[in-house]
C-alpha cells in the first residue's frame, strides 16, 4: 500500500495529530501554570502606592496585602455593615472614610462590635471631628465587595457589603475625587470595637482541571487522526482484495455450454 495518495494522506495525519499534541501540551502547561504557588509576603508592611492606585482594578496578587498610607479621617461617613462574621460569631463592622495624603479616597473597616447597640455607639464617638494632624493607617488591602439589595422585607437601609461603589454614595460631600476600588481592614480597633479577623490570605495550590481535560481531549483527537487513516487504508485495502479474489474467481469458472 506504498501508494502516494495514501503516503499523502499519513502525512497529513501525523502533520494533524502533531498540532493537536502541541495543543495539548499548551493546555497541559496552562493547567500546571495555574497550579504553581506563587510567593508573595503579604505580611510584610508595604506603602499602600506602591501595591494599588486609585480610580482602577485591583490586581489579584495585591489582595491580602499588608498595607500602610498616611491621612486623615473623614468624620461622619461611618457606616454600619451588618451580618460580619469574626471568629464565626455573626455581628456588625463600622467602616469610615479615609482620606489618604494623595487626596484619594478609600474605606476602612474599622473593628467588630457583638450588637448593633455597641456599634451604633462607636459610630457616636467617631462622628465627632478627629484630632489634627496626619494619621497613619495600617491594615490588610482587599479587593471591594459587589453591592447588595437589601431585603424587601427588611430595612431599606442595611448594608451587608463593603462596596466602595454603594459606600461613595453616603458619604457626605463627596465629589468627583479619587477612590479605591477596595477597602482596608484596620490592624487596630477603636475602643469599644473588637479588632477585625483578618487571617493571612491562603493560597490556592490546585490544578485547573479543565485544562487537563482540555489537554486529554487534544490527544485523543491525535490518536484519532492517525487511526482514521489506518482505518481508511486497512478499508481500501481489504476492497481490493474482495476485488482480486472476485476476478480470479470469474476467470477460472468454466464457460457455459463449454
Amino acid at each position: 500500500m506504498l501508494r502516494p495518495r495514501w503516503v499523502a494522506a499519513l502525512l497529513l495525519a501525523l502533520g494533524i495529530a502533531a498540532a493537536f499534541a502541541l495543543l495539548g501540551n499548551w493546555q497541559l502547561e496552562r493547567a500546571i501554570e495555574s497550579g504553581v504557588v506563587v510567593e508573595r509576603s503579604t505580611e510584610r508592611v508595604k506603602p499602600l502606592a506602591d501595591v494599588a492606585q486609585p480610580d482602577g482594578g485591583v490586581a489579584q496578587i495585591a489582595t491580602g496585602q499588608m498595607v500602610t498610607v498616611d491621612g486623615t479621617w473623614v468624620a461622619g461617613d461611618e457606616q454600619l455593615i451588618t451580618t460580619r462574621l469574626n471568629g464565626g460569631v455573626s455581628g456588625f463592622w463600622v467602616v469610615s472614610h479615609f482620606r489618604t495624603d494623595a487626596a484619594a479616597s478609600i474605606a476602612v473597616a474599622r473593628g467588630w462590635a457583638p450588637d448593633k447597640i455597641t456599634a451604633e455607639s462607636v459610630i457616636a464617638g467617631l462622628q465627632a471631628p478627629p484630632e489634627p494632624g496626619p494619621v497613619t493607617l495600617t491594615g490588610r488591602f482587599l479587593t471591594g465587595e459587589a453591592p447588595e439589595l437589601p431585603d424587601p422585607a427588611g430595612d431599606s437601609m442595611e448594608v451587608t457589603k463593603v462596596a466602595p461603589s454603594a459606600l461613595i454614595n453616603l458619604w457626605a460631600d463627596f465629589t468627583d475625587e479619587s477612590v479605591y476600588s477596595a477597602y482596608i481592614v484596620d490592624a487596630t480597633a477603636p475602643a469599644g470595637l473588637d479588632v477585625i479577623d483578618s487571617p493571612e490570605p491562603q493560597v490556592d495550590q490546585s490544578l485547573n482541571w479543565l485544562n487537563v481535560f482540555y489537554a486529554i481531549e487534544w490527544v485523543v483527537f491525535a490518536g484519532f487522526a492517525v487511526f482514521l487513516w489506518y482505518r481508511l487504508v486497512r478499508d481500501a485495502l481489504e476492497r481490493e482484495q474482495e476485488e482480486s479474489a472476485l476476478e480470479a474467481a470469474t476467470a477460472s469458472a468454466p464457460s457455459v455450454g463449454a
